[in-house]
């Protein structure tokens, strides 16, 4: 494993290469979260859109598209988001003859970087245009609640005094995190479907408001919000889904569910 590229001196290397992506090990973080890597208590992936993708066809002319990678919740490795910028820019003088070879080339090295089955999906920039997420049930934005906890305390999330059966679907636009290694803010959008007892409103916008000042990778912060939710509320289901702004590119979407479930990539305003 090389040196992390991220608040490095960057070199723009114009001529393809794996060796750029950088994996980074998802079991210290389920570790300290006290997740068994055996007995994983979610499912789900990780959706990556990559908006700057560009490669020469055979005659020299440059094609652009929108590229969707898939990554399991189980897979060994995430990939460090900067050294992911930096291989697909090592594809923008390469000749290819067809879409489908970049997409070969692109599942398996990706593949080889997570130590799973990457899923990529290539798209020209009309298909994306139209993906547009729906208003869920409610967003808990509009409740005037005083904040203070800036750091994840899972003590404020509570069920609703009258803890009545629901099957909801709330969001929240103001989750922020930071960048592990930068430290720069990571600003995303959250999605908590669930059903069982039904969670104060109220506790839940102040506990997503207090990662504001929290430092973990996209992942692990979705991955956090699960097991917390799922300690202190114990719905019989529960699905999160974060959809993060983009950065150099590239915007990162995991979810994480009770069961076994395959989400869309419809994409917020803001993405």
């Amino acid at each position: 494993m090389g040196v992390l590229p991220l608040g490095q001196k960057t070199e723009y290397i114009s001529e393809y290469s794996a060796e750029l992506l950088f994996p980074i090990a998802r079991v210290d973080k389920w570790q300290e979260m006290g997740i068994e890597s055996e007995r994983l208590p979610f499912y789900g992936e990780d959706i990556w859109n990559a908006y700057e993708v560009s490669w020469l066809n055979t005659k020299g002319k440059p094609i652009v598209a929108i590229v969707e990678f898939r990554l399991p919740h189980d897979s060994p490795n995430i990939i460090e988001s900067k050294s992911f910028k930096l291989y697909l820019n090592s594809l923008n003088q390469m000749r290819y003859e067809s879409e489908h070879q970049v997409q070969e080339i692109l599942e398996r090295d990706l593949s080889q970087a997570a130590g799973a089955e990457v899923g990529v999906v290539i798209r020209d920039l009309e298909a994306m245009q139209t993906l547009v997420i729906q208003t869920p049930d409610f967003c808990i934005d509009t409740l005037d609640v005083e904040a203070s906890i800036y750091h994840p305390d899972a003590s404020l999330l509570a069920l609703d005094k009258e803890a009545e059966q629901v099957e909801e679907k709330v969001v929240s636009h103001l989750l922020k995190s930071n960048c592990p290694v930068t430290n720069q803010p990571d600003w995303g959008s959250v999605f908590i479907e669930y059903r069982g007892a039904k969670i104060c409103h109220e506790s839940l916008l102040k506990y997503v408001i207090s990662f504001r000042e929290h430092t973990d990778f996209h992942e692990q912060c979705v991955e956090r919000i699960f097991i917390d939710i799922m300690q202190q509320c114990q719905p019989e289901y529960l699905v999160v889904n974060a959809r993060y702004v983009r950065r150099g590119g590239l915007d990162i979407n995991p979810y994480r569910a009770s069961e076994p479930l395959l989400l869309g990539n419809e994409r917020l305003s803001r993405q």
